[in-house]
């Protein structure tokens, strides 16, 4: 049996006791620790990378308050409703890009055979990847949105209550593990085509753009697609009609608005579970 072998016969998917469980999310905190660290060696660097990327997002939205300027209304939609679907949208990713580094780059450690390095120490490769670097220039997206977020929902008047700041939570959450998911598929498809796939950037930074605003505004094969195999709907359009408190367009169920979070959540489990799939079939570079 080979190193590579050896390696991955004990991180076999078998269920992880409590301790190991809490052992690896000590280890995970300390990666982001050093990551932290390190970055902050250089605060300019930090500082203009985060003000520049606040600067594009706000360029992004200014687009969006022009549509709204000049059409008042799109299907029934006015601007601080489509702002909440957008503000939920871009924290999220930012929380998930800012976090997912080790897979975005995932494509060039596996054309160098950088990746043998990961699977010869005892530690999950997943892990290993997800705590490589925590971008923290991404928290110029994230307060522009968490900006945008918190006007439309004074704007809006929503009346909040403890079910509704958790599901607005959640939806957060669920949406940040939906875009993470993706970003983990995109790398897992590398052991397979060696470079990453730029279609797949339809549907993870292509897909903000279409979670920014309601479903119904869409075609119905578009919105199939996006409810039933990519399920951006399930954790951004329907648990903000709820947060909304307005009926939806498309007639979907309270139960189903409250509850699709959930789904964002699955789908990470079940990236990861492909992921294994992956690492077993890695057949190095042979150099």
């Amino acid at each position: 049996m080979n190193a590579r072998r050896l390696c991955y016969s004990r991180l076999s998917p078998i269920p992880y006791p409590l301790s190991t469980l809490l052992n690896a999310v000590r280890l995970y905190v300390r990666y982001l620790g050093i990551s932290l660290r390190a970055q902050m060696q250089y605060r300019a660097s930090f500082l203009m990378g985060a003000v520049s990327h606040f600067l594009a997002t706000c360029i992004g939205f200014l687009a969006l308050w022009a549509l709204f300027d000049r059409f008042g209304s799109i299907k029934g939609w006015r601007l601080p409703e489509v702002a909440l679907f957008y503000g939920v949208t871009n924290v999220a990713f930012s929380l998930a890009e800012g976090t997912a580094r080790g897979f975005d780059v995932f494509a060039g450690m596996v054309r160098s055979g950088e990746f043998d390095r990961y699977l010869l120490r005892p530690r999950s490769t997943a892990l290993q990847l997800a705590g490589q670097e925590l971008q923290l220039r991404r928290l110029g997206r994230f307060t522009q949105a968490l900006i945008v977020l918190l006007w439309a929902a004074w704007t809006l008047g929503i009346a909040w209550s403890l079910p509704r700041i958790a599901l607005t939570v959640a939806t957060v959450i669920g949406s940040a593990c939906l875009f993470y998911g993706l970003l983990v598929l995109q790398a897992t498809m590398c052991f397979w085509t060696t470079e990453s796939l730029e279609i797949v950037n339809c549907v993870t930074y292509g897909g903000t753009e279409t979670a920014q605003y309601p479903l119904n505004i869409y075609t119905r094969g578009f919105r199939r697609f996006f409810t039933f195999v990519i399920p951006l709907a399930c954790t951004n359009y329907f648990p903000v009609v709820a947060i909304l408190g307005k009926a939806d367009p498309l007639g979907s169920p309270v139960w189903l608005q409250w509850g699709s979070p959930l789904v964002g959540m699955i789908s990470l489990v079940i990236s990861l579970r492909v992921w294994r799939i992956g690492v077993r079939h890695y057949r190095s570079t042979g150099s």
